[in-house]
């Protein structure tokens, strides 16, 4: 592997793809110049009467078929061994779940723990094992040359191994609802026995259990924390606030509390705040402590 590159895939990829480049820009380069001097070369005003018929030439017909078709072959075979390079992944390496939902992503580990960004250790192989549990998404990272897409009742996965401990972004590369342009998160690449660490420490408290469920959930996706616009109100002072929502076909004002959000989440479609589509997806399957902690992290916001 190429030190200087973050990934074992950027390794694969990058050489591939300039290689493809430089073929593609002599080839453009060569047939542009020689049209434009066959333009000149041959323009009616220097050459007013034909002075050659030429119907075939064996020799610039075999070149012009033969050479293009080694090239195309000798592209089929370096794109399709690194096609199998990206498919066929080591003995051993770190299986974790991305889980895909509007408008988030959840990693879960074999050990059962669950985070909204992807934590990986440095110089292991790590496969991804994509799922939607909604609409097509796609699972992207620029950084590692890797995209995928997680399909609603299908099962995909990609690999890499991190060279540079490191952040690099990760994007939903599929348009996938309003909240698509907010479904970004993270690769945290760390050191070893960082990321042992990491893994087996517990879950903190539930005030930024909470936080942390409204990430994995989607919920930041559309409800700012600091009061700025989204597709859904903003959770800023949330508890006390009066709203008006539209029920039953009717308007009414009501005042936040948590009798209000316990539905709002759970049912979101019985009560929508004025000013605001109807869009946000029912989490009927949060557990009753996850609900708590949300709540109590929501009650506690400025």
């Amino acid at each position: 592997m190429n030190p200087n590159l973050i990934t074992s895939t950027s390794d694969t990829i990058d050489p591939i793809f300039m290689a493809y480049f430089g073929i593609a820009l002599v080839l453009l380069l060569g047939v542009t110049v020689t049209m434009i001097w066959f333009v000149i070369r041959y323009h009616r005003s220097r050459n007013p009467q034909p002075t050659s018929q030429v119907t075939s030439n064996l020799w610039l017909e075999l070149v012009w078929t033969i050479v293009p078709t080694l090239l195309v072959l000798g592209m089929f075979y370096y794109g399709w061994a690194g096609y199998l390079a990206l498919r066929n992944v080591p003995a051993g390496a770190l299986a974790v779940t991305a889980e895909a939902r509007m408008w988030a992503w959840s990693f879960i580990y074999p050990n059962g723990k669950t985070s909204n960004r992807l934590y990986v250790p440095v110089g292991q192989a790590v496969r991804v094992e994509l799922v939607s549990r909604d609409v097509l998404h796609a699972f992207y990272i620029p950084a590692f040359r890797v995209k995928r897409d997680a399909v609603p009742g299908l099962s995909g996965y990609v690999w890499f191994v991190a060279s540079k401990a490191g952040a690099y972004d990760i994007f939903c590369a599929e348009y996938c609802g309003v909240g698509h342009s907010a479904m970004t998160t993270s690769v945290e690449a760390l050191p070893a026995a960082d990321f042992a660490v990491w893994l087996a420490t517990t879950a903190p408290g539930s005030v930024d259990r909470g936080r942390a469920l409204l990430a994995e959930h989607g919920c930041l996706g559309c409800h700012s924390l600091d009061g700025s616009a989204g597709p859904g109100p903003t959770f800023k002072s949330i508890f006390g606030r009066a709203e008006s929502v539209r029920r039953d076909g009717q308007v009414v004002g009501i005042v936040v509390d948590e009798a209000y959000l316990r539905e709002a989440i759970l049912h979101p479609e019985a009560a929508i705040v004025v000013g605001f589509d109807p869009i946000m997806p029912a989490s009927a399957d949060l557990k009753p402590e996850e609900l708590a902690a949300i709540l109590s992290t929501l009650r506690g916001l400025p």
